[in-house]
């Protein structure tokens, strides 16, 4: 048998099996049968990301479906039917499950993909890069700061992973005229993606899990397109300004001069024009949001009205949009919501005694949990299955309210998902870095230790600051 087959046989048996106990097995006081279904779910979710026997957009559809046949108001009528209603629990409404596909946070992101293919199909990205990246001159030391930067900063808006692969394939000429032995070789391949991870946390739309936590933002604790920024960039900048510092500690650059060359002009014809004003309409309507009254979620749809409405995004160029990362967020939306209409986060958070915990203890495990799991796994998976938890914590715990509570705890976490850079197979851009055959798995691995935990430090910091102006 296969190691593939036997991932597959465990993700299903052991929530089989979970789902065939007796609820008096679980020894959680009140356990309903839809509760214990909930967690037979997320179990196999957790089991499905982890060892990937199927895609991991694929698990979220799963996700979805079981929940639709298994705990929602239209399931199989056979297994929706109670016999005795308290013990059976609250079925979940079939439309809230459904809704989890076209959630305010999926037109986001929408939003953010039409955005970026616009940009790459009229050179706006390429030809930005290349007037960013003048500056900077010829000195590595300052060609490689310029270019984390101008990654940083697209990653900001478009996806990491094409961000990654667009920047390496802007650097991998410039690598062949490194010098023989050139350290500095490993740093400039390292900068690539270290940037796009450490970038990514700079916008709701940065990330997939900074969009999985805006489903547990929402009310008093919600925050705002320009706010997320306001807050996060510092955070941003100093991270970016040690990952250099130290990549240029490890891997010193010996190759006198470095010059990147990039081609293309701009584009001057109408469309072009169209793509270059709604960017940069869509950013500052974005920015704005406490003039115009629009969120982040409506300003979200003026490029995917105007683009296609002006023939710049066709149904071509719609086959490109990464529906896999949608469906992805979505099944982690849908995971949190059978996990919070059916009591379960709730509950498992009352069944351990949190509240006798120190509120510190809480934040950093629950923000080292999470920059571990997604050093082997997805970052969104690994937010599709701690934050539900996470945010019935924050909303439960009382210790947690002078520190924060909700907001901070959430916020806290999703950065650290995030801080995972450690292995190639850690995030998409760590694995494109890797594939270009420059550096080594160890090479890779130590600056990202050490940027990870300097991350998370500085992630205390910054929730710290935040919470004595006021953020919170």
């Amino acid at each position: 048998m296969t190691s593939q087959r036997i991932k597959l046989l465990i993700s299903i048996l052991l929530p089989v099996t979970v789902l065939l106990l007796p609820i008096s097995a679980f020894q959680i006081e009140g356990l309903t049968i839809v509760e214990q279904r909930v967690i037979a779910i997320f179990l196999m979710a957790a089991l499905f990301w982890i060892l990937e026997p199927i895609p991991i957009y694929a698990t979220s559809l799963l996700i979805i479906f079981l929940e639709l046949i298994m705990v929602s108001t239209k399931g199989l009528k056979f297994i929706i039917t109670p016999d005795s209603p308290e013990e059976f629990g609250t079925l979940i409404s079939y439309k809230d499950i459904m809704h989890t596909f076209a959630s305010p946070i999926i037109i986001l992101f929408l939003g953010g993909f039409f955005l970026a293919m616009a940009a790459t199909k009229y050179r706006l990205d390429q030809n930005l890069a290349k007037v960013l990246l003048k500056p900077f001159g010829e000195n590595p030391k300052w060609v490689m700061l310029g270019l984390m930067i101008i990654t940083a900063l697209f990653s900001m808006f478009m996806s990491n992973t094409a961000t990654t692969a667009m920047m390496l394939s802007i650097l991998v000429p410039v690598l062949a005229v490194f010098l023989p032995g050139d350290k500095g070789k490993v740093a400039f391949t390292l900068a690539v993606p270290f940037a796009a991870n450490v970038g990514g946390i700079g916008t709701p739309i940065g990330t997939p899990p900074n969009a999985v936590a805006l489903k547990y933002l929402t009310g008093p604790d919600y925050i705002s397109f320009g706010s997320w920024m306001a807050m996060a960039l510092p955070y941003v900048i100093v991270l970016l300004l040690f990952a250099w510092g130290l990549l240029l500690l490890f891997y010193p650059i010996s190759t006198p001069k470095i010059k990147l060359t990039i081609t293309g002009s701009w584009l001057k014809n109408r469309k072009a024009y169209i793509v270059y004003a709604t960017f940069g309409l869509t950013i500052l309507l974005w920015l704005t949001d406490f003039i115009h009254g629009m969120n982040s979620y409506t300003v979200a749809m003026v490029p995917v009205a105007v683009f296609s409405a002006f023939g710049i995004i066709n149904k071509n160029d719609l086959k490109n949009i990464s529906w896999d990362v949608l469906w992805l967020v979505s099944g982690g939306i849908a995971l949190g919501l059978a996990l919070e209409a059916s009591g379960l986060a709730e509950r498992l958070v009352n069944t351990i005694p949190f509240g006798t915990f120190s509120p510190l203890i809480i934040i950093v495990s629950v923000t080292v949990i999470a920059m571990l799991m997604a050093n082997f796994m997805s970052h969104t998976a690994t937010s599709n299955l701690i934050l539900p938890l996470v945010a019935a914590l924050g909303t439960s715990i009382m210790s947690l309210g002078p520190l924060g509570g909700n907001k901070m705890i959430v916020l806290a976490t999703t950065i650290s998902c995030s801080m995972s850079m450690a292995l190639p197979i850690s995030t998409p851009p760590n694995a494109l870095a890797f594939a270009t055959g420059t550096l080594e798995t160890k090479q890779m691995a130590k600056p990202g230790v050490i940027i990870a935990i300097v991350g998370l430090i500085l992630n205390y910091a910054l929730m710290y600051v935040l919470d004595i102006i006021g953020f919170f």
